[in-house]
C-alpha cells in the first residue's frame, strides 16, 4: 500500500496525512491564542520547520526530532500557507495560471517538511505522547484544510483558469495540473452556499477525530494483546520464528517465554505452522478482534458514525452516497463498474474456497487425533500441509532461501534491468535516521551516473509502529523551480530475529516487498515538473507496485539472489518447479479474503447509514455473499485501517483488483516479448507510459499507449487458475 501527501495544490491530501499517522482516541479542543513574542521566535527557529541540509539536495533532519517542537511547527506551518493563500487569492492582478496556479504550486514549503515528521511519529515511532499531540493537531488540521478549500475568492481564480483552459488549452502538463486542481476543489464542496461550506468543514473536522480514534484503537489491541506461549507450547514451529518470538518475550519482560504479537507476520506464521489447535484459535480470535472487543477501544460506534457524516457530507453536495461522489474521477467512474468486476471474480473464488476446504478437510481426516471439522483457524495450517502433499513443497523450506539481505539485492537487480538505477549504500551517519534499523541507499542512473534519489528501507517490526507494509515519500521528483530529486521509503514489519539469525520470511512476504518496492519505483522514476502531478489515482497506484511482483519469480531472480541462507547454494531446479506448479494454490483463500473485505467496503458506503450497526451489516451482508465460513475477511470491519483510519482507500479498496487486470494484463506484454520479463523494448514503454508520468496523463489514456489497447480480465482469471469468462477452456 502507497502512503503519501497527495498533493491538488498542496490541500486536499491531508485526510491522506491523516489515514497515515492516525493513531489517538481522545481529541482536545485548543482555543486560539495569538503566539508571544517568545513563542514566535521558537516556531521561526523550529528545526521541523528548516530547509533541509546537507547532501543529495537536503535531507529531512531525523537526528532532530524532538516531540516538543512537533505541535508549534505543524501550527507555524498552517499560518504560513494560509498568509500564501491569502495572498493567491486577494491578487488584484486578473487570475493566470502563472499567479494562480503556480503560486499555489509554491505554497506550503515549511508544512510540507513539517508533514513528514508527522507522518513518521505516527506511522514508524508512534509513542503514547505524540498520540496526546496528534488527537489536538487532528481538528486544526482539518480546520486549515476547510479554510483553503472554502476559500471563495481562491476557488473562482482557480475556476477562471480552469474555464480559460477550457477555450484555450494549456501546454498538456500544465492543463492537466489545471483540471485537478479544478475537480480537487470543486470534489470538496468549493461551490457550496456558505450555510453547507460552513456544516461541510464541521463534518471533516469532526471525521479527522473519529479517523484518529479509530486507528489509535487498532494499534492499542495490536500492542496490548499479545500471547505467550511456554516452551512446551512450540510444536512444528519454525526455528527462526521460536527464536524471534523468545526475543520479543524478552524485550516485553518476559525472559524465558514466546511471544505472538499481535501482527500479520506473526499470526500468519504462527497459524501456519502451530500444531496446538487451541493456541491457533486464541491467535486467531486475538488478531481479527482487534478494534472489537467491546471495550474503550470497540471502533462499532465510530464506524457507524464515520459512515453518517461521510453520507451527509456528499449529500451537501447532492450526491446520493459516498460510494457515488469517490468515485467520479478513478478509473472505475462510479460503483457499478467496481461491483461489476467484483461480482465476475466472486462466484469463482468461493467455488475454488470449497474444492481447497475439500482437499484439507481430507488430511485432516487421515492426520487429526481428534475428528475436526476445518475452522478459520486451520486454514493456513492445513493448506499447508495439502501443499506439501499435492505439490511435495514445504514453505519453511522455501524460507531458507528467502533471506531479507538477498531479497533487497534481487529488487536491486530488477530495478537496474527495467529503470537502469543503481543502489549504493550511504555511508553510515551520513543520512539521518529516525530509528537505528533504517538503512540507507543513493539510488544513480547506471549508465550516466547521475544522482537519482535516496531510498530509505525500515524492514522491522517493533512497538509504536503501525503493522503492515507501506511506501511513502518524503520529498517527491518536480522540475517546478529547480529539479528536486526524490527520497523514497519502504516500511515493513518482519519479525525482528535474536542476534547473529538471519531474516528468512514467507513467500508471501517476499511478494509484499517486491510489490511496495514497486511504489518506491513509481516515485523514483518520476518525470513531471509539477507537484501535483505526482498525485495518485487509487485504482491505478496499485497497479505499478502489483506488477514488480511478478518479477520475483523470474529465472534471473531466482537462480542469482534466491539462495540458501546457510551453504549459498541457489534454490534448486525442482523446488523452483515446484514453486511455478503451485501459483495458483490457494488462490481460493486469497481471493476470497481480500474480495470479501473490498465488497464490504463498498456496500457499507452504498447503505443507508441511519442506525446502521456495523457488526450486524458485517454479519448479514458477508451471509448474503455466501461467504465461505472456514474464511474471514482480511481486514474486518472493526480494524479497516485503509478505510476508517482516513479516506485514502474508503470506497476503494477494490482498487487493488482493478489494478490487477491491468496487471495480469501488462505481464502477458512481457510474456509475449522476445525477451520475457526482461525485454528492453517492452521495459522502455513500461517506464514511458505506466511509471514517469505519474498523474500527467489518464490512466486509461497511459495503458493504452503502452499496451495498444485496453485491459482485459481474461489474464486476471488464467493468472488465478479460475475459468474464464466465455471460454470453454480451463487452464
Amino acid at each position: 500500500m502507497a502512503n503519501k501527501i497527495m498533493r491538488t495544490g498542496k490541500v486536499t491530501g491531508l485526510a491522506a496525512v491523516l489515514a497515515l499517522a492516525s493513531c489517538t482516541s481522545t481529541t482536545t479542543q485548543q482555543s486560539q491564542q495569538t503566539p508571544t513574542a517568545m513563542e514566535q521566535k521558537k516556531a521561526e527557529t523550529n528545526p521541523l520547520l528548516k530547509e533541509w541540509t546537507g547532501p543529495y539536495g537536503g535531507v529531512p533532519a531525523f537526528d532532530k526530532m524532538n516531540l516538543a517542537d512537533l505541535k508549534p511547527a505543524m501550527e507555524r506551518g498552517m499560518e504560513l500557507q494560509l498568509a500564501e493563500i491569502e495572498k493567491i487569492a486577494n491578487n488584484p492582478a486578473p487570475a493566470t495560471f502563472e499567479n494562480t496556479i503556480e503560486a499555489m504550486e509554491r505554497a506550503g514549503e515549511e508544512l510540507n517538511r513539517a508533514f513528514t515528521y508527522y507522518g513518521i511519529w505516527g506511522s514508524n515511532v508512534s509513542t503514547p505522547e505524540f498520540r496526546k499531540v496528534q488527537a489536538e493537531l487532528a481538528p486544526k488540521i482539518s480546520e486549515f484544510s476547510s479554510k483553503i478549500n472554502q476559500n471563495e475568492k481562491l476557488f473562482q481564480r482557480i475556476k477562471t483558469v480552469y474555464e480559460n483552459s477550457q477555450k484555450n488549452p494549456l501546454p498538456a502538463d500544465q492543463q492537466r495540473v489545471v483540471q485537478l486542481v479544478y475537480e480537487g476543489f470543486a470534489m470538496e464542496g468549493a461551490d457550496l452556499s456558505p450555510e453547507a461550506k460552513k456544516r461541510y468543514a464541521e463534518i471533516n473536522k469532526e471525521l479527522s477525530s473519529l479517523y484518529t480514534a479509530f486507528g489509535n484503537n487498532v494499534l492499542a489491541d495490536e500492542e496490548n494483546y499479545v500471547t505467550y506461549l511456554t516452551k512446551d507450547q512450540l510444536k512444528g514451529l519454525p526455528e527462526d520464528f521460536v527464536k524471534a518470538a523468545a526475543k520479543a518475550a524478552a524485550d516485553r519482560g518476559k525472559p524465558g517465554m514466546y511471544a505472538v504479537t499481535n501482527t500479520r507476520s506473526s499470526m500468519d506464521q504462527f497459524l501456519t505452522y502451530s500444531d496446538e489447535r487451541a493456541l491457533r484459535e486464541k491467535v486467531w480470535n486475538t488478531y481479527y478482534s482487534r478494534g472489537d472487543n467491546g471495550d474503550d477501544k470497540d471502533n462499532n460506534a465510530i464506524i457507524a458514525k464515520i459512515l453518517k457524516l461521510r453520507n451527509e457530507r456528499v449529500k451537501l453536495m447532492g450526491y446520493d452516497n459516498y460510494a457515488e461522489w469517490r468515485l467520479q474521477n478513478r478509473m472505475a467512474k462510479n460503483p457499478e463498474n467496481a461491483m461489476a468486476l467484483m461480482n465476475a471474480v466472486w462466484p469463482a473464488a468461493i467455488a475454488r474456497v470449497k474444492e481447497e476446504v475439500a482437499d484439507m478437510q481430507k488430511v485432516a481426516n487421515a492426520t487429526s487425533k481428534t475428528k475436526i471439522t476445518i475452522a478459520p483457524w486451520d486454514y493456513r495450517y492445513y493448506a499447508e500441509k495439502v501443499r506439501k502433499q499435492k505439490y511435495d513443497l514445504n514453505s519453511d523450506e522455501v524460507k531458507q532461501y528467502l533471506e531479507l539481505g538477498n531479497l533487497t539485492q534481487a529488487m536491486f537487480f530488477t530495478a537496474g534491468e527495467l529503470f537502469n538505477f543503481k543502489f549504493t549504500p550511504v555511508e553510515e551517519g551520513k543520512v539521518p535516521v529516525f530509528q537505528e534499523d533504517v538503512k540507507v541507499w543513493e539510488v544513480t542512473d547506471k549508465t550516466t551516473g547521475e544522482h537519482i534519489g535516496l531510498w530509505y528501507l525500515d524492514p522491522f517490526a517493533r512497538q509504536g509502529k503501525r503493522s503492515g507494509a507501506w511506501a511513502t515519500t518524503y520529498r517527491a521528483h518536480t522540475t517546478f523551480d529547480g529539479k528536486k530529486t526524490v527520497l523514497a521509503s519502504n516500511n515493513s514489519n518482519f519479525v525482528k530475529p535474536a542476534p547473529g539469525e538471519p531474516v528468512l520470511v514467507s513467500w508471501d512476504d517476499a511478494t509484499t516487498f517486491f510489490h511496495e518496492f514497486g511504489h518506491a519505483l513509481h516515485f523514483l522514476s518520476a518525470n513531471v515538473k509539477y507537484p501535483t502531478l505526482n498525485s495518485g489515482v487509487r485504482d491505478y497506484t496499485e497497479f505499478q507496485s502489483q506488477l514488480l511482483e511478478r518479477w520475483l519469480s523470474t529465472d534471473k531472480v531466482i537462480n542469482q539472489f534466491l539462495k540458501h541462507h546457510e551453504t549459498g547454494k541457489p534454490m534448486p531446479a525442482d523446488l523452483i518447479a515446484k514453486i511455478k506448479k503451485a501459483a495458483t494454490f490457494n488462490q481460493g483463500f486469497e481471493t476470497t479474503e481480500y474480495l470479501a473485505s473490498a465488497i464490504m467496503d463498498m456496500k457499507l458506503h452504498l447503505a443507508d447509514p441511519n442506525g446502521l450497526d456495523p457488526d450486524k451489516f458485517e454479519r448479514e451482508t458477508l451471509a448474503a455473499m455466501n461467504m465461505p465460513k472456514e474464511v474471514v475477511m482480511r481486514h474486518r470491519t472493526p480494524h479497516f485501517g485503509h478505510v476508517f483510519s482516513g479516506e485514502g482507500y474508503a470506497t476503494g479498496y477494490y482498487g487493488y483488483l482493478w489494478a490487477d487486470v491491468l496487471t495480469s494484463d501488462a505481464s502477458e506484454a512481457f510474456e509475449e516479448a522476445p525477451g520475457g520479463f526482461y525485454d528492453k523494448d517492452v521495459a522502455a514503454k513500461l517506464v514511458k507510459y505506466l511509471f514517469a508520468p505519474r498523474n500527467s496523463m489518464d490512466p486509461a489514456e497511459a495503458y493504452r499507449l503502452f499496451r495498444g489497447r485496453d485491459a482485459k480480465i481474461d489474464a486476471l482469471m488464467r493468472d488465478r487458475g479460475f475459468p474464464v469468462p466465455g471460454s470453454s477452456s480451463k487452464k
